[in-house]
């Protein structure tokens, strides 16, 4: 499982004219399972994804897709964890 800190380098303006494609990317990978909870981040500097990935290179391929991604609205820092303890309603996400 993966944590996806995303943080703006660029103006709002900018990241809210990629905004629209940028939720389109985030609704296909909870479609495909990917992607399980994501958010803004308070203040409105970037955001975090929790991301259930096999591996680090399935990430970075999901990452190039992003339009924030590609046009480098933000910077990205990917944490690995190994959950070991979680609410029984995670489970099926372990």
């Amino acid at each position: 499982m993966f944590i996806l800190n995303l943080t703006y380098i660029k103006p709002i303006m900018e990241v809210e004219k990629y905004l629209s494609n940028h939720i389109a990317f985030l609704d296909k990978y909870y479609n495909t399972g990917n992607f399980i909870c994501s958010g803004r981040k308070n203040p409105r500097t970037g955001g975090i994804i929790l991301c259930n990935a096999q591996d680090l290179n399935e990430v970075n391929t999901i990452l190039q897709e992003d339009p924030f991604y590609r046009e480098k609205i933000a910077s990205y820092e990917i944490m690995e964890f190994l959950p070991t303890k979680y609410a029984p309603d995670f489970k099926s996400f372990i």
